[in-house]
């Protein structure tokens, strides 16, 4: 019995590290759990510019096909309340994505990973909620987690129609929890991200400091909310953040 009970322990112990650590908040993470199964996510995030007031309510739909591919869709609606002018509120630009695992490697408590993922958005938002063109996007996602903290990366490349530029997006996290491991997984972390961007052609560089908390309760639930602040942004000026507030929850359905 005893020895049933350490090796069902054993067996474990890697998902109840990847759940009570959570993905990042504000960064994509490589960990797709190994269910074949889907889940939903969604969180408001209020972003603050010069000149313009922005809510924006994405619910994201992931199913996995398989433990190491997972296909999903991302419903954004947004609300835009621009100075002395008319507000707005509808469905933006629909995105379906596709990630799959490109490696993965698990020790005593930890694991590293890296997956691709594609992203392709629809111009489906009317403006002026929408951006009025088709996107594609190609990026890497990696992931070093352990009893003691977690490290996250992403790349992405992205390609629009017509005119626009090209854009290059780069996230950093660091994930550290507060309370001891146990299971299930019930668990305190906070975050510390970076969030950068580049628009080829415009050259204009964007940089974020995004902190956040997140707590877990259980396998399936957790709630989470984060900050961004902006330290670099190569925009008009009527149009620069100020800041952008987030508080979601993600659930893991079936």
């Amino acid at each position: 019995m005893y020895k049933f009970a350490f090796f069902t322990l054993f067996l474990l112990l890697p998902w109840a590290v990847l759940l009570s650590q959570g993905p990042p908040i504000f960064t994509d993470t490589p960990i797709m759990l190994g269910l074949e199964g889907g889940g939903v996510r969604t969180f408001g995030k209020y972003v603050k510019k010069e000149n313009t007031k922005i809510y924006i309510q994405p619910i994201a739909l992931p199913f996995n096909l398989r433990a190491n591919w997972q296909i999903g869709a991302i419903l954004p609606f947004i609300g835009k309340w621009p100075r002395d002018a008319q507000g707005y509120f509808g469905l933006g630009d629909v995105k379906v994505f596709s990630k799959y695992q490109l490696h993965a490697w698990n020790g005593k408590g930890k694991t590293f990973r890296t997956l691709v993922k594609l992203v392709q958005s629809f111009p489906s938002g009317k403006e002026p909620l929408g951006s009025d063109r088709w996107t594609t996007s190609l990026g890497l996602a990696s992931g070093l987690i352990n009893l003691k903290y977690g490290l996250y990366a992403n790349l992405n490349y992205q390609r629009s129609s017509g005119p626009n530029p090209d854009k290059l997006t780069y996230n950093l996290a660091l994930a550290y929890p507060l309370l001891p491991q146990q299971y299930p997984p019930k668990q305190l972390n906070i975050y510390l991200e970076f969030n950068g961007s580049y628009v080829f052609g415009l050259q204009q560089n964007a940089y974020f400091l995004s902190p956040g908390l997140q707590w877990i309760q259980g396998r399936k639930f957790l709630i989470e909310t984060g900050l961004q602040i902006p330290l670099r942004e190569d925009v008009v000026e009527n149009v620069r953040t100020r800041f952008a507030f987030l508080f979601g929850l993600r659930a893991l359905l079936f």
